[in-house]
């Protein structure tokens, strides 16, 4: 693999550490927030899905400065946005101040999850880039595991406002990611959009491409409808199909309850007895499999295609999260049931949705909106994060709360499975303006 390539993918998906960083750190400090400010279940959860009202706006947004000013330098406005949302969290002096740096910090997540993968997307040749984008998803869920980790490390250390070093910590990846990221090429791909063909040319050189001219030739096909992604409409009729593709790819994935169970895994173990060290330690467990399965995935990615690992992971999925619900119905927390259901869950998830679903989105949308198209797919992923989010707390607390939420968890993940068989297209091998004729069909 080419090196400068490589140093490229490896700098954009370091957003995804911050993406999975950010998303992950609250479960160690979210209870000691509710205390110090004394928070009901609504407020609480209020509180907690902040971040993810701000990567709703993030994502809904990020697809026209993304256009107009490019891939890369909005990302380095973005990571910006996570240094100071760090400073801000640990520093925070009431519970609104919290809130704005919390929701500054997913404002940052939202563009990211959208910008990085749709980067990684279009420097990469149709061979690796299932694989490339798969990048950003290791890196989301090593930063998801970093975060468990420092806060199992912090709570052993600190006493006091341990909550404040917990969200703090964050500051120190975002300044190398905002440095790091002067040194990676814009994408070709936009440079052509924007009328920079000899820059987008010695770009791809660069980046151990072989059949330069060939590559120009398809991307100025693809774009010859349109003079910019801007004029073009991305809710026509000629694009229905891909939008229901993003749509229903990114329910389901927030449908697994992945958010919920990375939100609120300490809670979740609390809720079957375990006192709060062995509840953060057990965590760690989840992270760390977490990671496992995703570099699994990637060597699997597209070699075997997205399909075939989606069609393994529902199967996986339905059966953990049953047993799950199963154990919360009659309250059988018995040994590590609970721990291995929810280990096997992450493996599944892992394997499937959480490697295909930023490759998938960056693959349906024909080079003219995929800009926009990524924003939609990503948005519709963080607005039901959010509303998940919110309301697990309230669930929760209800009797039987367990057994609801995991058994809408694995009724969704049958459905699932339904929308994979039946209307999932297979993308591998193919390059992005060959997939506009599968998906334009």
């Amino acid at each position: 693999m080419n090196k400068k390539l490589f140093t490229a993918a490896i700098i954009a998906s370091l957003g995804g550490l911050l993406f999975g960083f950010d998303t992950a750190v609250i479960s160690g400090a979210e209870q000691s927030i509710k205390e110090v400010y004394n928070l009901d279940g609504f407020w609480h959860g209020f509180t907690n899905s902040i971040a993810l009202i701000g990567t709703i706006i993030g994502a809904m947004f990020c697809g026209r400065p993304a256009d107009k000013f490019g891939r890369r330098n909005t990302l380095i406005v973005l990571a910006l946005f996570y240094v100071i949302s760090a400073i801000g969290c640990a520093l925070a002096g009431s519970w609104f101040s919290l809130l704005f740096f919390r929701f500054l910090g997913g404002l940052g997540v939202g563009a990211s999850s959208v910008i990085g993968p749709m980067y990684i997307s279009e420097i990469a040749p149709a061979k690796l880039r299932g694989r490339l984008v798969a990048v950003f998803q290791f890196n989301i869920v090593f930063g998801i595991l970093v975060a468990f980790f420092s806060n199992y490390l912090l709570n052993k250390i600190i006493t006091e406002d341990v909550w404040r070093f917990m969200l703090g910590v964050e500051a120190v990846p975002a300044l190398i990611f905002f440095m790091t990221l002067f040194f990676i090429p814009k994408s070709p791909r936009w440079l052509i959009l924007n009328n920079e063909e000899s820059q987008a040319k010695k770009v791809i050189i660069d980046l151990g491409v072989k059949d330069v001219e060939l590559l120009l030739s398809d991307i100025k096909k693809s774009l010859a409808s349109t003079n910019s992604t801007i004029k073009e409409h991305l809710f026509s009729r000629k694009f229905r199909f891909p939008l229901l593709l993003a749509f229903l790819f990114a329910t389901f994935n927030q449908f697994t309850g992945i958010n919920a169970i990375m939100y609120y895994a300490p809670r979740i173990f609390e809720m079957t007895g375990l006192a709060k060290d062995t509840a953060l330690f057990q965590v760690v467990i989840i992270g760390l499999t977490n990671m496992l399965f995703t570099i699994i995935a990637m060597f699997f990615i597209d070699k075997f295609g997205r399909k075939t690992l989606m069609m393994i992971g529902s199967l996986g999925m339905i059966i953990s999260l049953s047993l799950t619900a199963y154990s919360f119905y009659y309250q059988d927390f018995t040994g590590y049931s609970v721990l291995i259901y929810l280990i096997c869950f992450i493996a599944f998830f892992a394997f499937s949705q959480g490697a295909v679903i930023w490759v998938f989105l960056s693959e349906v949308f024909p080079n003219s909106v995929r800009a926009k198209g990524q924003a939609f797919g990503s948005l519709t992923h963080w607005v039901w994060a959010a509303i998940l989010t919110w309301t697990f707390p309230v669930v929760a607390e209800l009797e039987s709360g367990g057994f609801y939420a995991f058994a809408f968890f694995a009724l969704a993940m049958v459905l699932q499975l339904v929308f994979v068989v039946k209307i999932m297209p297979e993308t591998k091998g193919k390059s992005l303006e060959e997939l506009e004729n599968v998906v334009l069909k």
